[in-house]
C-alpha cells in the first residue's frame, strides 16, 4: 500500500452504463482525499445481454456493448494501473450462463482474461485491508444491510450491490468498535439497463466511500449531480 494509507472504494460502475462523469468524480476524488488504494466492490461491467432478467429488444447487441465496454474500460485502466476487484453478481454472469449451458470451469475465462485487465488490477472474491473487509454485498439486501454485514464478519466491512443504499453505521460492545459502510453506485440511471427501477420509490445513490485511520475510519463521499429544474 502506498504511503498515502487512504482507501477509495466504489461499486457498481456497470460499465458501459456508467454515470459519464463517475470516473472523473473518482479521480478528482481519490487524490482529494489523498488516497493510495482504490478497491472496485463489484459488478465492474453489466453484462445486460447475457443477464437472466428481462432484456431490452432496443438495446445494444451483446458484442456491441461489450466493444463499448472495452473503450470505457480502457479510461479506468489509464486512471486506476492498480486497484483491487471484487466479483461482483454481474461480473459472474458469464460463469452462471456456461454453467446453465452444462460448461465446465476448465473452458471458461475469468473476468480477467474477458476484459484484459492490466496486471495491476487483482481480482477476488473479497479482500481485506487493514482490518477491514470489502466485499460486494451479494444476497444482501435492505437499508441495514450494510450494518448487518459487518456484524456477520465481526469486522469493519465496505459493500456495494444495493444501488439505494450509501453511508456509514457503527456498531459497538466492550471490546470493540466497528463500522458498516454501504458506497452506493456509478449508474447513469436513465439508460435502459436500469428500466427495472424507475418505478421504484427509492433511487441510485451515486458516490464512493473512503476508509482512513488505518482501517479505523469511514465517510460516504456523495457525487455532486449538480442542480437542474425537473419537469413532473
Amino acid at each position: 500500500m502506498s504511503k498515502k494509507e487512504n482507501i477509495l472504494a466504489t461499486s457498481c460502475s456497470h460499465i458501459p452504463f456508467e454515470h459519464p462523469d463517475y470516473l472523473d468524480f473518482l479521480i478528482e476524488t481519490y487524490h482529494r482525499e489523498k488516497c493510495g488504494t482504490i478497491v472496485h466492490l463489484g459488478d465492474v461491467v453489466d453484462n445486460h445481454g447475457i443477464s437472466y432478467h428481462e432484456k431490452n429488444p432496443n438495446g445494444k447487441s451483446i458484442k456491441d456493448e461489450m466493444n463499448e465496454a472495452e473503450k470505457h474500460l480502457a479510461k479506468w485502466f489509464k486512471a486506476f494501473p492498480n486497484m483491487y476487484v471484487c466479483l461482483g453478481n454481474h461480473d459472474l454472469l458469464v460463469a452462471r450462463q456456461a454453467k446453465t449451458a452444462g460448461l465446465p470451469v476448465k473452458v471458461i475465462k475469468d473476468l480477467k482474461e474477458i476484459w484484459q485487465f492490466p496486471r495491476g488490477w487483482k481480482v477476488n472474491k473479497a479482500w481485506i485491508i487493514n482490518d477491514v473487509k470489502f466485499q460486494h454485498g451479494t444476497g444482501r439486501s435492505g437499508k441495514y444491510a450494510h450494518i448487518l454485514a459487518a456484524s456477520d464478519n465481526r469486522m469493519s466491512t465496505v459493500m456495494g450491490h444495493l444501488h439505494t443504499n450509501a453511508g456509514v453505521g457503527w456498531l459497538a460492545n466492550d471490546k470493540d468498535i466497528i463500522f458498516g459502510m454501504a458506497v452506493g453506485c456509478g449508474i447513469e440511471k436513465d439508460l435502459y439497463p436500469f428500466d427495472y427501477d424507475k418505478d421504484f420509490k427509492a433511487k441510485p445513490i451515486l458516490g464512493c466511500g473512503i476508509v482512513s485511520g488505518n482501517g479505523l475510519n469511514a465517510k460516504f463521499v456523495p457525487m455532486d449531480l449538480g442542480k437542474k429544474i425537473i419537469y413532473i
